[in-house]
Parts: C-alpha cells; sequence; structure tokens
C-alpha cells in the first residue's frame, strides 16, 4: 500500500514521476521549444502567461526566446519546486513569476497578456478574454479501431480469474472505463476517421463538448477489432512554419484492403456533476457477411 504524502516535500516528490514522463517525452517537449525558440520575434518583449506550468520548462523556454515577463500558474505542490529550478537557472521575479492556485481564482499582476502557453489538451479548459496568441491553438480528434487481444486479457479478462479467485465484478467496472496508454502503430487496423476539429480562437465553454459526431471507417479484411482508440494532434498555427505535436501511433494512414465498413457516433461532454471528469458514449454498427453487430458503450473517464 503507498503511504500518504505527510509534507510539501513529499506530495511533490510523488506528482515527480508525471512531471518526469513529460519531460522525457520528447515530441511534446521539442514540439513546444520549436513553436517558441523558432519564432522569438513572436516572443520579444511580451508578457506570457503559462497555464499549468509544472516544473517551469515552457516558463524557461518563453523566457529565452526574449519574453519580457513570464507568469506561470499552477496549483499543485510542484509549483514549490519550479520556484528552485528557474531561480538555479538564473531567471528573478521580474522574468519569471509563478503564482499557486487556480487559473479561475489566481489574480494575476497584468490586465492582459500577449501570448499564452499551456498543455490545455486532456482537460478541455478553454481561456477568455485573457490574451492573444495562444500556444497551441488548433487541434483535430481522430478515432479508430486496434485489434490487440493479448492486451485486452491484461487489461479486461484478467480480472476473470486472479490467483485462483472470480473478480470478475471488476472487470464489468474496468469495461467502462476508457485507458490511457499508448498503442502499438501495428494494432491499428482501421482508417483513421478524424472526427473534430478544435480552434481555441473560437471555440466556447458551451459548444466544447462533442454531440453525436458521426464516424465512419474501412476495416482491414478480418473487420475483427478489440477496442476503439481516440487521439488528438495539436498545432501551433501562429508560428512562421507551423509546428505539428501528433499523439496517435504512427504511420496509421496505411492502405489495406477494404474490408466491412463500420458506422457509428462519438460523444464527449464534461460531467454535469463535476466539469473535469468526461462522459463519453460510442455506438457502432457493422452489418456484412463477416460481422453483425450493433452496439452502445457509456465510458466516464474521471
Amino acid at each position: 500500500m503507498a503511504a500518504k504524502p505527510t509534507s510539501t516535500a513529499d506530495a511533490a516528490m510523488t506528482s515527480k514521476g508525471i512531471h518526469e514522463e513529460m519531460l522525457k517525452d520528447e515530441v511534446r517537449t521539442i514540439s513546444y521549444r520549436n513553436s517558441i525558440w523558432h519564432n522569438q520575434h513572436l516572443f520579444k518583449d511580451k508578457v506570457v502567461l503559462d497555464v499549468g506550468c509544472g516544473t517551469g520548462i515552457l516558463c524557461m523556454f518563453a523566457a529565452k526566446a526574449g519574453a519580457k515577463r513570464v507568469i506561470g500558474v499552477d496549483m499543485s505542490n510542484i509549483i514549490d519546486q519550479a520556484k528552485v529550478i528557474v531561480k538555479a537557472n538564473g531567471f528573478n521575479e521580474d522574468k519569471i513569476l509563478l503564482v499557486k492556485g487556480k487559473m479561475e481564482e489566481v489574480v494575476l499582476p497584468v490586465d492582459k497578456v500577449d501570448i499564452i502557453i499551456s498543455e490545455w489538451m486532456g482537460y478541455a479548459l478553454l481561456y477568455e478574454s485573457m490574451g492573444g496568441l495562444i500556444f497551441p491553438d488548433k487541434a483535430t480528434m481522430y478515432l479508430a479501431t486496434i485489434e490487440d487481444g493479448e492486451y485486452k486479457d491484461s487489461k479486461i479478462n484478467f480480472w476473470d480469474n486472479v490467483y485462483g479467485f472470480d473478480m470478475s465484478h471488476i472487470k464489468s467496472l474496468a469495461l467502462r472505463e476508457p485507458l490511457v496508454d499508448t498503442v502499438n502503430a501495428n494494432a491499428v487496423n482501421s482508417t483513421v476517421c478524424g472526427f473534430r476539429d478544435i480552434d481555441l480562437y473560437t471555440v466556447t465553454v458551451e459548444g466544447i463538448g462533442i454531440s453525436k459526431s458521426p464516424l465512419n471507417y474501412l476495416p482491414q479484411e478480418t473487420t475483427m477489432f478489440t477496442a476503439f482508440i481516440c487521439y488528438f494532434d495539436c498545432y501551433f498555427t501562429a508560428c512562421h512554419k507551423v509546428v505539428k505535436l501528433p499523439t496517435g501511433p504512427q504511420d496509421t494512414y496505411t492502405h489495406w484492403k477494404q474490408g466491412e465498413e463500420i458506422t457509428g457516433t462519438f460523444s464527449l461532454s464534461p460531467n454535469k456533476s463535476n466539469n473535469r471528469d468526461l462522459d463519453i458514449s460510442i455506438s457502432y454498427k457493422c452489418h456484412g457477411q463477416l460481422t453483425n453487430i450493433e452496439a452502445t458503450h457509456d465510458y466516464k473517464m474521471c
């Protein structure tokens, strides 16, 4: 059993692994760095806001790119460690100011900022009337099917027999909870369906939900699949050269022989009781010579 954190330092160490994983994600970190460093003309003498600043890495990228001042906001205890980090790297509070608290509640020392940088993807936080440029500012969401029986056995069928005991009750719960994990590109067995484009400059809080977006796939000849996967690509379009931050399996756009068509709808919206949770529903059907199936599955991501 894990011990409960007993101090600020303990709590920071508890979350250290999350930040370490993000920093070691070169696709993510280098995409942000390139979008900032390769566009120093956008950042020079500007006031920059980093929402959810974590360890302060994006704040320091912006400061090195010539920003007049960078304000980082984070509600977690990692910001206490970030203050030590930015100071150790030669930035004083006039250059990088770190503020602890919820973005919705903190009072900033400025009325407006010129640029917002943030990893807003994943918790659907939108910023209204706070500033000019947003990094990143656009995203496209995708769905596809995969066939990976071994992964399903390890995550779902595992509960059928746990050291000789029947824990299938947990299996029924696991089937209603989306999994966040990496996917081997070889497991993807359908064309990719792009179903939603998001523009941070125009989207509203009311319009962020997805209501029965139509889906259409062309699977491999077998048409057998074990799961749907959902991922997104983000874009920094304010840059001189657009920077893309991909999150999906590589080489998913393939030229398989056409199989039996899968159609359906996908819905995603903030939970009414807690808007940081997501309610997800996917309906699909496939009627053909090899497969005859029609189903709806509801999930909750906390």
